[in-house]
């Protein structure tokens, strides 16, 4: 059988990162830590000032209990495009650890505000006690770029920080 992951080259980087930047939500994966059992939930996301993905979440959201029990997380990017086959459109796992970021951290103001500049709604509640931003330290990520276009790429490939 041939292998379908094709070397990773610029073209397969740009994309990548591209789906990050212009990414406002996506799918996370998180192990349920009373079942040890999978659930994904639809999360709002921005790109930081690293390039990274960055969340907000409440500690009431399951996700959050999950995360903070171990966090190991995947995060999916990317949406179909209004016509055709939603697989041809390109999409990005992101293979992360997650990383709380509580009112009064030495970053949270900063990447609070840049959080806002692009989820200007959050407004409402991102001061609430209960919320807290999220980093993902990306660990590895996948890159399907439609049928055919399978990509493994290294948090270096993303432009992501030592970590």
């Amino acid at each position: 059988m041939t292998n379908p992951i094709r070397p990773t080259d610029d073209d397969a980087r740009a994309l990548a990162r591209q789906l990050i930047e212009t990414a406002r939500f996506g799918a996370l994966a998180v192990t349920d830590p009373d079942t040890a059992t999978p659930m994904v939930s639809r999360v709002s996301v921005v790109p930081g000032p690293d390039g990274m993905p960055l969340s907000l979440v409440s500690d009431l959201a399951f996700h959050a209990k999950a995360l903070k029990a171990d966090p190991a997380c995947a995060l999916l990017l990317g949406e179909p495009g209004p016509k055709g086959d939603p697989l041809t459109h390109p999409r990005l796992s992101l293979q992360a650890r997650a990383r709380f970021l509580r009112h009064g951290a030495p970053e949270h103001a900063e990447l609070a505000a840049h959080y806002l500049r692009q989820q200007p709604k959050a407004k409402l509640y991102i001061g609430f006690a209960d919320f807290s931003l999220l980093r993902f330290e990306i660990r590895g990520a996948h890159l399907n770029g439609g049928f055919g276009k399978a990509f493994v790429l290294t948090p270096q490939d993303l432009g992501a920080p030592e970590t």
